[in-house]
């Protein structure tokens, strides 16, 4: 999300700042070629074989002297075989993995939020209430401690604190997270949670490149935001 000062346990700020390359010694891989030319590797491994058994029955009695040659790469390509499996795992890694993460939002929640009014805002946000908190509301500039997961429409989660294992901490109307987001939360009572289906325009401007395990968030493209609010650690420290 864009923002002025960056955080590097969160895809939340800066925008676009995550890529899908891996950087090495000599410059830098994209993953996703990588695994086109494992798999590529794969396809030719089999033909590979033929045409060294084929060579092997052409070297006669007085070629034997190559013959540890030969077998030097036979087995050569049968370590390239074996490991094939271990290639097929990267390429699969360059994809979407089956959606298996930690929601705010079960399959009961989802039923339920169905009949939940849509709450619409002047920006152009929209929410709905999974539950409504109890606690005080966050006042501009204040620090906040919150869990997310965030979706494309889809429902494909691209970031998670629950994935992390860490609140997300931030200071709402401070411009530290995309706009849908902040203005979301400052409305949120403290044990409450939230569905905050963001506009393009209160997203990302400049969308998030794809990796492995999360889609791509085309450049103002809207989002989905499941936010629980859990404490105001100054607002309860002034209180105490």
């Amino acid at each position: 999300m864009a923002s002025s000062s960056p955080s590097p346990s969160s895809l939340l700020l800066p925008p676009g700042s995550s890529s899908g390359k891996t950087t090495k010694r000599h410059g830098t891989i994209n993953v996703f070629d990588k695994a086109q030319g494992l798999m590529n590797i794969n396809v030719q491994c089999s033909n590979l074989d033929l045409r060294i058994t084929a060579r092997e029955k052409k070297v006669g009695t007085s070629l034997m002297k190559r013959r540890d040659h030969v077998i030097g790469l036979v087995l050569g390509v049968s370590s390239l075989c074996n490991n094939i499996g271990l290639f097929d795992d990267i390429a699969k890694a360059a994809g979407l993995p089956p959606e298996d993460k930690p929601r705010l939002c079960d399959e009961n929640c989802e039923k339920e939020l169905e009949n939940v009014p849509m709450v619409t805002t002047e920006s152009g946000l929209q929410f709905k209430d999974i539950k409504v908190g109890q606690g005080p509301s966050p006042p501009v500039g204040f620090q906040v401690a919150a869990n997310y997961v965030a979706m494309v429409p889809s429902g494909q989660i691209f970031d998670s604190s629950l994935e992390k294992g860490q609140l997300y901490i931030f200071r709402v109307g401070s411009d530290q997270v995309i706009k849908g987001l902040d203005e979301g939360i400052l409305s949120m009572k403290v044990g409450g949670k939230r569905r905050l289906y963001i506009p393009g325009l209160l997203a990302f401007p400049k969308g998030l490149t794809s990796a492995p395990g999360r889609p791509r968030v085309a450049p103002n493209s809207p989002v989905v935001f499941d936010v629980s609010l859990e404490y105001i650690p100054g607002l309860e420290e002034e209180e105490e």
